[in-house]
């Protein structure tokens, strides 16, 4: 499973609705709607967790994978230790990173690309990656535009 950066994860785009993830990966395991009444995906198969954000129609806004297939820029990502995964990132200009600490675990956030590594003891366990922001305050839908 591939990252592209900004625009979504594998064969998911941001702005897909629950009918186009369907046609592509089938039905989810799990289906349920979170504390802001936004409609949550899970699929086992892939360790992912797809987000489809209410305010904005039902938008696929938000994916969480913990796959060990996870790629960016062609490098695996889950299990392997932060420092060398921003040392990969930092040669393709992406280096600045927010850093937040809980218990044993530490999230690094690139809001530039949307992007966020949940790490535990220094490994990177969970990845995160959202659809973009405009200095608009507006999402930046990929799904069907050319």
């Amino acid at each position: 499973m591939k990252i592209n950066l900004k625009n979504g994860i594998d064969k998911l785009i941001f702005g897909m609705k629950q009918k186009d993830v369907e046609s592509v990966y089938g039905k989810p395991d799990r289906n349920y709607k979170d504390e802001d009444e936004n409609v949550i995906f899970v699929y086992n198969k892939f360790k992912m967790r797809l987000t489809f954000y209410k305010d904005e129609d039902f938008k696929l806004g938000y994916v969480v994978v913990s796959s060990a297939n996870l790629e960016l820029f062609g490098n695996k990502l889950i299990g392997r230790n932060i420092k060398d995964v921003k040392k990969d990132l930092a040669q393709k200009s992406i280096s600045k990173f927010t850093q937040e600490e809980f218990d044993t675990f530490e999230n690094y956030f690139n809001e530039d690309n949307w992007l966020l590594f949940q790490t535990e003891f220094e490994e990177v366990v969970k990845v995160e990656v959202g659809a973009i922001i405009n200095d608009k305050d507006e999402f930046e839908w990929k799904f069907g535009k050319k």
